[in-house]
């Protein structure tokens, strides 16, 4: 399934990275990106589910994980797969404040 993800890596410096999922499992995901993380670095994130798949309207899920691979794609970006160790469900209007 592929699903819109904000990610958000534990380094202050790092900018909030927009992605789409490749797969999508209650305890994981994999993710192609335009970055690069490290195997082993925690990461939080935020699944968006659209209306198309919940029919009450778009609802997001925050997420906090672990990286687990890291691999080149043949599209030139990176791609991500990440342990997800606890997550929440959150209604996108407390989310967008």
């Amino acid at each position: 399934m592929t699903l819109p993800v904000r990610v958000m890596a534990h380094d202050a410096n790092s900018p909030e990275l927009k992605a789409h999922t490749r797969d999508v499992s209650y305890r994981g995901l994999y993710f192609l990106a335009e970055a690069s993380f490290d195997s082993g670095s925690e990461i939080d994130f935020v699944l968006t589910l659209p209306k198309q798949v919940i029919s009450v309207g778009d609802v997001h899920i925050r997420c906090h994980g672990k990286v687990v691979r890291v691999e080149a794609t043949d599209n030139g970006k990176t791609g991500i797969a990440a342990r997800i160790d606890r997550y929440e469900f959150v209604p996108v209007r407390a989310s967008a404040a």
